[in-house]
């Protein structure tokens, strides 16, 4: 028996790269990643003693095979090197196994072989396996470490090997891995942290695809999987010849593709991705020919400008690649430390392999009687996306990626769009950087259908025709029928003719919501005008505003206006239709689809509400849709109930009313209380409603509300629906629900869906008809299904614009780039399709907010929240306390009585990056509601909520013990056991180091990953006590002999 102390030859620390590596393997283990496989079949006579002999002159020729791995009690890990160790033998007998049954049980043996973990305190760090197969075929299998070698490296290996195994070449002398290491101590690393500072200087958020699911999961749950395409030889030939002939590298121009690919998914143009260099760019004598880690992976960051010539931006990433180079042997951990990203986030989740190996595995030297029919050679990193490029005649690009973050469809797609821009390069390599992702997504969607020719007055009197005695609107005690209805507003549409309105007048409504709301509305449309709403409950200065603002001199009202600038007020009181006994026939106005039907006033950014004028092509578009979407029958009663100022409530009036069904109209204020309108629709059988999801929400808590049983259809728009919203809809009420978007300015609607119990999300739908949507980045194109963008809208809804603001309506009705004279509307809102078409809200622009430099979407977090069992309604918001200390802070409805902002911070930690937490949740009884039923967010960021952060000491023994490493170790003071070891400081390297010492402290087999998902103090006391407590008392001590065999320096 070997002595163990006798046996060690040298002892010298890890390199940047295998710090790394060592890292991410005590965080996952038994998860396979950086243990790189490679299998070769081998057919013929194979001399197995002589082969094993061949492998064990490599392990005494290289020291790397001869390493053990030792991070315990010490400030940094280090390797130490055997005299000799054992060869690492293995083989099994396949023969009795049919040919076609052994390829799925290679790929299974390979599975499991992955997953064994290495021993790292005891060398080999690698295995081999010869597996008999019949008719003199061998699958060998070497299994290694990537803390060992590279994939460099392993050509080298496999040549010398065949080398030994055939005798024929006496293997010269290589430089140990020792050496390597040294030459690493001797260089100038103050230099190289400024150059990589400067380097990153201003780059503070990370790039995302954008197609990403960003939910946390174990490690051992991950699962893996890899796509691959390969270009023509005619494409590779191509690339090739445009590198030589402008001067750069094939990699420079397989980088730069994939900037440019990065920066179309991300919207970004200043991105930064990972890439592998070989590390062998040194001074070091004979670095070639050594065998080893000398791989590195480094962040490459590329500005994309758009306007910029392909070719010169190429030749300045070479330059750029020519200047990192130097400074290559620089730890990516140290790398991250100097950049201006926070503490704890990722400089990259992408990462570039291009494969240049001065050796071809299949090549390696064999004899006559034995040669290697296939080489196959596999391995897996932690990063979610890694992109493999090699070849010779013919590139490949194969991606290996984490199924939990990108779907098979993503991969597909991507892998798609990366050679259409490499075929666009070549195309044309004098065109601008934007030119070359025009249009290589494929996100458009349309459905065309005609326009009837008839306009809406006209409909209603065919509809008064067809049902003139049956009752069109009802209000409290009150009712019309259709012939009724028809005739009062004809009496006002010929008062209003008298007093010169015609196409294009505008005429303003001031009333309570009633019957002559109705009347009103009808009566302007019929002589051609177009109604401005008016809420009566405005201050007298809004009301002034928007008279003055639209030039109204007619007012249809029941009220009094003394000192408003207009020349005609009609006061519709009920002696109206007595004192004006005017003609009740159909007037007969000249007008056309294009002229405007209303003009409804919004928020405006200025502090001044703006007009938004829409027509009649567009309405009649959106009700003709709806109709044949729906199919209201006089069997049908609608609710309205929103106040006649917000666009729905056009569609509860005319739709109602186009296709002879009864419009019951609530009370004033009625719709925001829901006992009364659930009494409304019970009494009434009313069969269809509208809800914003917020009223929504409230309603559904109503008793009554399990009990409107007329309900066919609940229309839901304003608001993003969420599931949890929408499964206790369908808990609720046994009726059909519809998810509606649009905006103001694109005739009230332009998508829909039905939603469905079992869909994982609520889509806003697919697009109506006559209408174009499009997925767009900040140049104006498309982008492929998955990728969030801005969402644009043409067609037959968009508004005409805004009222006399034309720069307005210039910046937001756009030039349609993919139609000739037509117009698109940029919503603001951000969207992206799904694989199915439908388009997903993701949430507004201006609600993207940056938490410690990364990017949030708010409205993803409150989905995941909402889906936790006890949260009733939560919204996400962003405050900031102080200049640069923004929090996010979470207002919750939940169904329990006591706390459980712990509970939902560990729910929340198992489905989104510890960033997305909110810092605070405030418990609320209901959320405060605008006028109109929507979420009032000033109010809730005006809620007292005390900013300063409580130092909370330690509570037990296990706390207290923590509490003392992370003091020593983090050099911090003034802890509170709600601290976050990341927001202190702490990294992957000091994550080690205090995990090695609660492994001491407790005793315990603490995983490294446990510091990762409960940062807390608070938090991993916790779980180290469960732990404890599940320890048998009969458990093993401690081995005594076995530490004191434990190497020491």
């Amino acid at each position: 028996m070997i002595d163990k102390r006798k046996n060690i030859a040298d002892i010298y620390p890890l390199s940047p790269l295998q710090e790394g590596i060592l890292f991410h393997t005590l965080l996952s283990p038994h998860s396979g990643v950086y243990q790189p496989q490679v299998c070769l079949t081998l057919v013929g006579s194979l001399d197995i003693s002589r082969f094993k002999q061949a492998w064990e002159t490599i392990i005494a020729r290289h020291q790397l095979f001869r390493v053990s791995f030792h991070w315990e009690k010490r400030d940094r890990p280090f390797q130490a090197v055997y005299r000799q160790v054992n060869l690492p033998w293995e083989e099994q007998d396949w023969r009795d196994i049919s040919l076609d049954k052994q390829e799925q049980k290679l790929a299974e043996f390979l599975e499991v072989d992955r997953k064994r973990d290495f021993d790292l305190k005891n060398p080999p760090q690698m295995r081999l396996t010869l597996i008999h197969c019949p008719d003199n075929r061998y699958y060998f299998l070497w299994t290694q470490h990537h803390l060992i070698i590279d994939g460099w490296s392993s050509g080298l290996v496999v040549k010398e090997v065949f080398q030994a195994y055939n005798g024929k070449i006496e293997l010269s002398y290589t430089r140990p891995y020792g050496d390597y290491i040294g030459w690493l101590k001797q260089q100038d690393k103050t230099t190289a942290k400024a150059f990589w500072k400067k380097e990153l200087t201003g780059f503070t958020t990370p790039t995302n695809w954008g197609i990403e699911n960003n939910k946390p999961i174990l490690p051992e749950n991950i699962s893996q999987a890899e796509q691959e395409i390969c270009l023509s030889e005619n494409i590779t030939t191509n690339l090739k010849s445009l590198a030589q002939q402008q001067e750069i590298t094939l990699n420079t121009l397989i980088r730069g593709a994939l900037g440019l690919l990065i920066s179309y998914y991300s919207g970004e143009q200043d991105i930064v991705f990972g890439a592998t260099c070989s590390g062998r760019a040194g001074t070091l004598e004979g670095l070639n020919s050594m065998v080893g880690l000398f791989i590195n992976t480094l962040p490459v960051r590329i500005k994309v400008p758009p306007q910029q010539n392909l070719v010169s931006w190429l030749k300045e990433l070479q330059t750029q690649q020519g200047k990192t180079s130097q400074y290559e042997y620089v730890s990516l951990l140290e790398i991250q430390e100097n950049s201006d990203l926070a503490t704890g986030t990722s400089l990259f989740d992408t990462i570039l392999v291009f494969e240049n190996y001065p050796v071809d595995l299949s090549v390696a030297q064999t004899t006559q009687s034995l040669t290697i029919d296939s080489v196959k050679s596999t391995e897996w990193t932690s990063l979610p996306l890694t992109i493999l490029v090699a070849g010779t005649r013919e590139l490949s690009i194969k991606i290996k990626y984490h199924c939990h973050r990108f779907s098979d469809g993503d991969i597909d797609r991507l892998l798609n769009n990366f050679q259409n821009i490499l075929t666009k390069i070549i195309e044309n390599p004098k065109q601008q950087l934007w030119e070359l992702s025009e249009n290589i997504g494929n996100a458009e969607s349309t459905g065309n259908v005609e326009i009837l020719d008839s306009l809406l007055p006209q409909l209603f009197e065919k509809q008064v025709e067809k049902t003139p005695d049956n009752i069109a609107v009802i209000f409290e005690e009150e009712s019309l029928t259709y012939e009724k209805l028809n005739k009062k507003a004809n009496q006002v549409a010929h008062h209003l003719q008298k007093l010169g309105v015609k196409p294009e007048t505008l005429v303003g409504i001031c009333l309570q919501r009633s019957l002559e709301i109705v009347i009103a509305i009808l009566a302007i449309l019929k002589v051609g005008g177009a109604y401005v709403p008016i809420d009566p409950t405005y201050p007298l200065e809004r009301i002034n505003f928007i008279l003055e603002d639209a030039q109204i001199s007619i007012l249809l009202t029941n009220q009094d206006f003394p000192n408003c600038p207009f020349k005609t007020l009609i006061n519709l009181q009920t002696n109206y239709f007595q004192s004006y006994p005017e003609q009740n026939t159909n007037p007969t106005p000249e007008l056309s689809l294009d002229n405007s039907i209303y003009a409804l006033y919004t928020s405006g950014s200025t502090g001044n509400p703006k007009a938004v004028i829409n027509t009649h092509r567009g309405l009649l578009n959106r009700l003709n849709w709806m109709q044949k979407a729906y199919e209201l029958t006089p069997d049908d009663r609608v609710l309205q109930k929103t106040p006649y100022t917000f666009d729905v409530s056009v569609w509860e009036f005319l739709w109602t009313l186009l296709n002879g069904a009864c419009l019951v109209i609530a009370k004033p204020d009625g719709h925001q209380d829901s006992a009364y309108l659930a009494s409304l629709i019970i009494e009434q059988n009313i069969t269809t409603v509208h809800f914003v999801p917020s009223m929504l929400q409230v309603f559904l808590e109503e008793q009554k509300a399990s009990q409107c049983n007329s309900l066919k259809r609940v229309i839901c728009s304003g608001e993003a629906l969420s599931v949890d919203l929408r499964n206790r809809f369908f808990q609720t009420i046994k009726a059909e629900l519809n998810n509606l978007y649009g905006p103001t300015e694109a005739a009230i609607d332009v998508t829909a869906c039905t939603c469905q119990t079992d869909d994982l999300s609520v889509p806003i739908g697919l697009p109506i008809d006559n209408i174009q949507v499009y997925v767009l980045n900040a140049q104006l194109q498309l982008l492929p299904v998955g990728v969030v963008g801005e969402l644009y809208l043409g067609g037959e809804g968009l508004a005409r614009g805004y009222l006399n603001k034309p720069d307005l309506t210039a910046e937001n009705f756009v030039p349609n780039p993919f139609k000739a004279g037509a117009r698109l509307y940029r919503t603001g809102d951000l969207v992206r399709y799904q694989e199915d078409g439908n388009v997903e809200y993701v949430g507004r622009i201006d609600n993207q907010v940056k938490i410690r430099g990364v990017r949030l979407e708010l409205g993803e977090i409150e989905a995941i929240l909402s889906q936790h069992p006890d949260i009733i309604a939560c919204v996400v918001l962003a405050k900031e306390f102080a200049p640069g200390d923004r929090r996010l802070l979470a207002y919750i409805q939940t169904s329990q009585t006591e706390d459980i902002s712990e509970e939902l911070r560990q729910f929340l930690g198992e489905r989104i990056p510890n960033y997305g937490i909110p810092s605070v949740f405030i418990t609320l009884e209901s959320f405060p509601l605008t006028n109109n039923g929507k979420l009032n967010t000033k109010a809730l960021l005006a809620l007292n909520y005390s900013s300063k952060k409580e130092i909370i000491s330690p509570r037990n023994e296990t706390e207290t013990a923590i509490m003392e490493i992370w003091k020593e170790i983090l050099k911090v003071d003034n802890l509170s056991i709600d601290d976050n070891f990341f927001e202190l400081g702490g990294n992957s390297l000091i994550a080690t180091r205090v995990n090695s010492r609660l492994r001491q402290s407790f005793s315990l087999d603490l995983p490294l990953r446990t510091l990762f998902e409960k940062p807390t103090i608070a938090s991993l006391a916790q779980r180290i006590d469960v732990i404890q407590l599940s320890v048998q008392p009969a458990a093993t001590p401690i081995d005594s002999t076995k530490q004191r065999n434990e190497i020491e320096i």
